[in-house]
């Protein structure tokens, strides 16, 4: 736990829902990325018999209608070719070591980075198991697309990915997009999907305030 409370984003490259409140989010951060840091873990929500083709999911569809009229969410045509063709595999491991190639070199980028990724799938139809995809992200982030491409083909993000799906495990967390505020000696979960960008900024406030009351 670190000594200084900081908010963190436990997500999933695929979850539409995620998908949907990355907008929000990017205004939370800016709105509050002054007094407290922010953070992203991968979760793992397609990792082992749930690493299947995209048309094993046939409920993806409904659920992308539904984050669409909740959260004003925009899915590509690029993608939507993908949903239609099917045979796709979400591979939620790959997609974490490439969040974790990028995020490694930048913490503090990291819910721009991540955002940018869900923008890859959804928004444009890439792959987010191809290396070339986070080479991409980084060129356009400023980052190093060689240690990119270094981490993704030595297995050390492999290894940070699989670091966070343990952390999101220690800390209880199974639904994405989870979001919470973390101290040396708490975890306060934050509303999420749905929330309105006042609400999350209240709720913010008031957990500070409380850490500062108990110090």
């Amino acid at each position: 736990m670190s000594k200084q409370p900081y908010v963190l984003y436990v997500a999933d490259a695929y979850c539409g829902w995620c998908f949907g409140f990355g907008p929000r989010l990017k205004e939370f951060e800016a709105a509050n990325g002054d007094r407290v840091d922010f953070r992203v873990i991968s979760g793992g929500l397609f990792v082992g018999e749930r690493m299947q083709p995209i048309s094993q999911y046939p409920h993806i569809p409904e659920a992308n209608a539904r984050i669409a009229r909740l959260t004003g969410a925009s899915f590509g045509p690029a993608y939507e070719g993908v949903l239609e063709q099917g045979t796709f595999v979400m591979d939620s491991a790959a997609a974490a070591a490439g969040l974790a190639a990028l995020r490694s070199q930048n913490e503090g980028q990291g819910i721009d980075l991540f955002d940018q990724i869900q923008q890859a799938f959804y928004g444009e139809g890439r792959s987010l198991s191809e290396p070339e995809t986070y080479v991409r992200i980084a060129t356009a982030s400023g980052l190093d697309s060689d240690r990119t491409k270094h981490m993704l083909a030595s297995g050390e993000a492999a290894q940070l990915a699989q670091a966070d799906f343990g952390m999101a495990r220690a800390l209880g967390v199974t639904t994405y997009p989870t979001l919470l505020v973390i101290t040396e000696s708490h975890v306060h979960r934050m509303p999420a999907t749905g929330t309105t960008l006042e609400d999350l900024n209240r709720e913010l406030t008031r957990v500070l305030s409380a850490l500062e009351s108990a110090a």
